[in-house]
């Protein structure tokens, strides 16, 4: 049997840890266990883009009054027309069912038997009690704050007071008031046990300045790479074959909403540029207004001393 320590798997998709830090969710398909898809249709709802959600509850409206339509056209006589007599046509059992769900009620077109009037007071409770959980859902999408901080495409590796120092940079896009930000870094990557067992380990990543008391604008997070730190003594091959990625998570308190907001990002080993620095985003204009570049706030420059000039 040969005893040489296998290698770490490479990876041929983006982890989970990455899927997740960057989306929020990963794409995995559960086996050996039952879907709980009713159980969990508030958690799919509220996951769910806001384009998804509209077309769903769209689809959800048509498919509701098609399917009454069908119940009041199938039994002749049962709608009334007050400028025809009788409503025969499937069209218009559908757009009474509309107006009788949406509680319009124009008037035109009325129920005229027991069996419609049964239909309708069947509807009005399925129809109401949608109306009230679509409203529901709604209305937590809107209240939910979210936080819009903006992450940059790449970290860096360089020198900073004579130490490696691994940087990123984060913004506040909204320039209101955050209080007490607070940053964590960890980094996950395959690391060999003595028995030869490969497993993704986790490990925190120590941040200079852990907690911003006013986020503003922009937060340059960094993490010196010592004798204390995971990445100490890595060369950028052996971080890219142990698949290494870090993940960022960010919380603070937006003043605006006066409630927890929360931010993620990943950055895998391709996203690491070393020997590099980011290319200075801030400036003050010819009448004193402080300006940020936005635009050059992903770029990077090789890394160099600074000029006295």
């Amino acid at each position: 049997m040969d005893s040489a320590t296998p290698p770490p798997p490479r990876r041929s998709v983006p982890t989970l840890t990455s899927q997740i830090a960057r989306a929020g969710r990963a794409k995995v398909v559960a086996l050996g266990r039952e879907r709980e898809f009713v159980g969990d249709l508030y958690v799919r709802a509220m996951a769910l883009k806001w384009r998804h959600l509209i077309l769903g509850f769209s689809i959800s409206f048509i498919a509701f009054n098609l399917l009454f339509a069908f119940f009041y056209w199938i039994k002749p006589g049962s709608l009334g027309d007050g400028n025809r007599g009788d409503a025969t046509s499937y069209l218009d059992a559908f757009f009474f069912s509309v107006q009788t769900v949406a509680t319009i009620g124009y008037g035109v077109i009325f129920p005229k038997t027991l069996y419609a009037n049964l239909l309708v007071t069947i509807e009005i409770m399925s129809g109401v009690l949608g109306l009230a959980m679509v409203t529901g859902l709604m209305f937590a999408r809107f209240s939910r704050p979210t936080a819009r901080i903006m992450f940059s495409k790449v970290a860096v590796i360089s020198p900073y007071d004579g130490v490696p120092t691994l940087m990123f940079r984060a913004a506040n896009e909204r320039h209101n008031l955050i209080l007490e930000a607070h940053v964590r870094m960890v980094l996950t990557r395959f690391e060999t046990s003595s028995e030869g067992r490969v497993m993704r380990r986790f490990r925190d990543l120590r941040v200079e300045r852990q907690d911003n008391l006013t986020f503003i604008l922009t937060w340059t997070v960094m993490h010196r790479i010592d004798e204390t730190s995971p990445l100490y003594g890595l060369s950028p091959e052996e971080i890219a074959n142990s698949d290494a990625e870090i993940i960022v998570v960010m919380t603070g308190t937006d003043e605006s909403f006066s409630q927890p907001v929360y931010a993620r990002h990943g950055y895998s080993a391709t996203d690491i540029v070393f020997d590099s620095d980011f290319v200075d985003i801030l400036d003050v204009a010819d009448d004193g207004t402080r300006t940020i570049n936005y635009g050059r706030f992903h770029d990077v420059e090789p890394f160099g001393p600074v000029s006295a000039e």
